[in-house]
């Protein structure tokens, strides 16, 4: 579904990706694994053509649609919940005569289906529920996470998790960038350890199998604790 080859970008001097390479699959959830500064939210911005890249290929499948959430989403604090995906689905020309029943099903199924709270009263936990609601508008063969539990609190998190599990058993290919080593290991199927923008290793959920849990390859990975 997605190849990126040798794919590299610098700021002035500084090489935040360097000639990165992985494939993601039809119907598997991919992880970007790496400590701050790892080059993950770069190569997710160059995937989105948010940012251009320096050098190598990022080849997709042919009408590939993407959906994406961002690390730190952000809404017309002004709306409700319903009206920011309204307007959303707008923007991305969907029939007029669908938006209602799409949005009321979206909102349902990421838990906000209370229809008159502003945004700017909205907890972290809902702001992140309706990124994915906001992702998920126009059904995308591809949705891309940037740190889809960041700043929730232990149940917020679990929720989350199911949300992206329930979309993985409904065959949604997706990418999935996460510090927290627990959340990978309840839904990925496979991803790549980064450091300084570069992959140490491609991590598999058969390595589990053998004995070792993600956060023992992650640390032999990247170096041991720092």
């Amino acid at each position: 579904m997605l190849s990126c080859r040798d794919i590299t970008k610098k700021y002035k001097n500084v090489t935040v990706v360097d000639n990165l390479s992985f494939q993601v699959k039809e119907g598997e959830v991919f992880a970007l694994l790496g400590s701050n500064g790892a080059g993950k939210t770069t190569t997710i911005k160059m995937i989105l053509g948010l940012i251009r890249k320096d050098s190598g290929e990022i080849e997709k499948k042919e009408g590939l649609t993407i959906g994406y959430s961002p690390e730190t989403p952000f809404f017309p604090p002004f709306l409700t919940g319903r009206e920011a995906l309204t307007y959303y689905a707008k923007i991305q020309k969907i029939d007029k005569t669908l938006i209602s029943n799409l949005v009321g099903e979206l909102l349902e199924v990421v838990g906000l289906e209370d229809s008159k709270t502003k945004i700017k009263v909205y907890s972290k936990g809902m702001l992140q529920r309706l990124a994915l609601g906001q992702a998920l508008l126009g059904n995308p063969q591809l949705l891309i996470l940037d740190e889809p539990t960041a700043g929730l609190d232990a149940l917020g998190r679990v929720e989350m998790m199911q949300l992206i599990g329930e979309l993985k058993k409904q065959g949604k290919t997706i990418i999935l960038n996460s510090h927290i080593l627990n959340d990978i290991e309840r839904v990925c199927d496979r991803g790549i350890i980064m450091k300084k923008g570069k992959v140490l290793k491609t991590w598999t959920r058969q390595e589990e199998h053998q004995g070792k849990s993600l956060e023992e390859i992650f640390v032999e990975t990247v170096g041991g604790v720092r």
